[in-house]
């Protein structure tokens, strides 16, 4: 086999229902995301759970910037992040030793289990403690999904089919929006459905675990070679599948050698990726993106839109968000990873500095900005939210799984994911009190990294479009100006 040969493979009925049914891992993460701003901008919700927010609301000369700073308000929304990256090492230790397709099973029982518990909440922790299991939840499921979706897709689609994880994320996030607008007339129990009707994607994913298959990858690293030669037969839609075959068993084979994969990647070989990983989830945090998503009704009453109207402004950005998703989809097995990256950096750049300035200029503590101006912001919104779905958002989850190597691959990805949940933590918990003592500032702190963003990709991030998953080190780290200095 040459290097840069592609393994032959067709698109069949079957492979396309599993990568389907293993994305609503990410509809799944979408809806949790989406959910929690609406909900905590309705009065009932915060009636109920948290009074001093309300009554806070209510005051006519309210400082526009702080009036939804309290922490336990932020703990109903961080609380998930928190749990999910606690739960994402055992995930992947369940994902080695089980394989992806029983790790997917956990994310969804833990999912329907918090949704049930969500809706029916009646005090503070009642309400706290169904997001940690969503959180355990999303530790499993994005671990998982991610995994399968690359290991399962043919090289030449490997980054479509992943890319399918985040476009189901946005399409929860979406979901949640349409759910939120919906619900905020139902007094005074809407907050209740909008939480139980979490328990819809999570029936779907439950479903599909019990219907996709588990990948090549895992059942020959768990020594079924029977099974994944016949399995990887099945996925590729081919009998001629001997020379994947033969390269996953080899990857498998150095697999085996490894006995403690949390230790091999503190060696110097694995610093590339592992590097590459954490930096991804550390910078697709700082954009600023999931402040916006988390709090994006807060944000729109923040810049003068009544209930209804911001409500209705942030379904407009989670459109944006599904079809420029699309976007991605379609260029990154054509243009690469780095042009796009690279591409919206400038583009989000652009869109938190003029937000910024637009604040910094009109908004004060107590006035609101006019119609027109308030339009603008969500115009310049919705630009960022474009750049940010056709880049950082779904090539995050893409690039930490396509490049560890099998020895490494789930511990590292656990690595990636603990991180993302750890900053999305952060943000989630530290948005409302940064946008009280920040104001307008806020938009240009988020700017200042995305600078540093930039510089990351352009220096510091190889090229992967095209490179089949498990020989990544020969093809990626040992042939890039600055990690190759890293490799054995």
């Amino acid at each position: 086999m040459t290097k840069n040969e592609n393994f032959k493979s067709k698109i069949t009925v079957y492979v396309v229902v599993c990568w389907i049914l293993a994305a609503f891992g990410g509809l799944m993460f979408g809806y949790d995301i989406g959910i929690s701003g609406g909900v905590t901008a309705m009065d009932d919700f915060l009636i109920k759970f948290f009074p001093v927010v309300h009554e806070r609301k209510l005051h006519a000369k309210e400082d526009n910037y702080c009036k939804y700073d309290n922490q336990f308000l932020q703990l109903f929304t961080s609380s998930l992040y928190l749990a999910a990256l606690v739960s994402s090492f055992a995930a992947s230790k369940v994902c080695t030793k089980f394989g992806r397709k029983p790790t997917i099973l956990v994310a969804s029982t833990f999912f329907l289990a918090g949704a049930a518990l969500s809706a029916a909440a009646q005090n503070i922790w009642m309400i706290i403690i169904p997001r940690i299991l969503l959180g355990i939840g999303v530790g499993f499921g994005n671990e998982a999904v991610p995994l399968f979706l690359s290991e399962i897709a043919p090289v030449q689609h490997r980054g479509a089919v992943n890319i399918l994880f985040q476009l189901f994320v946005t399409i929860g996030i979406f979901f949640a929006n349409l759910v939120n607008y919906g619900t905020s007339k139902l007094h005074p129990n809407g907050w209740r459905v909008s939480l139980g009707l979490a328990g819809v994607p999570a029936g779907f994913l439950f479903i599909g675990s019990l219907i996709i298959t588990e990948t090549p990858s895992s059942l020959i690293e768990r020594g079924n070679y029977s099974k994944g030669l016949k399995t990887l037969k099945k996925i590729r839609g081919v009998e001629d599948v001997e020379a994947e075959f033969e390269q996953i068993k080899l990857a498998s084979d150095i697999a085996h050698q490894v006995k403690h994969p949390f230790k091999e990647l503190m060696k110097p070989s694995s610093m590339p990726p592992l590097i590459i990983a954490v930096l991804l989830q550390v910078f697709q945090q700082f954009t600023g993106i999931n402040a916006i998503m988390f709090y994006a009704p807060v944000l729109f009453q923040t810049v003068g839109f009544k209930d209804d109207a911001s409500l209705l402004s942030s379904v407009i950005t989670g459109i944006v968000n599904v079809a420029s998703t699309l976007v991605s989809v379609y260029a990154v097995d054509k243009v690469g990873r780095r042009i796009l990256l690279l591409q919206a950096c400038v583009q989000m750049f652009i869109s938190q500095i003029a937000i910024g300035v637009i604040l910094l200029l009109n908004l004060n503590a107590t006035n609101l900005l006019t119609r027109a101006e308030a339009i603008v912001v969500v115009f310049l919104v919705c630009l960022f939210v474009m750049a940010f779905a056709w880049s950082w958002g779904p090539l995050g989850w893409l690039i930490p799984s396509e490049t560890f190597p099998l020895e490494t691959r789930t511990a590292g990805f656990a690595f990636a994911v603990s991180s993302n949940m750890f900053f999305t933590f952060l943000i989630a918990q530290a948005f409302l009190s940064m946008m009280c003592h920040l104001r307008a500032y806020i938009f240009i702190f988020f700017a200042g990294w995305i600078l540093v963003m930039f510089m990351f990709a352009l220096f510091l991030l190889p090229e992967t479009k095209n490179v089949p998953i498990d020989v990544m080190v020969e093809r990626v780290w040992k042939q890039h100006p600055v990690w190759k200095k890293f490799m054995d």
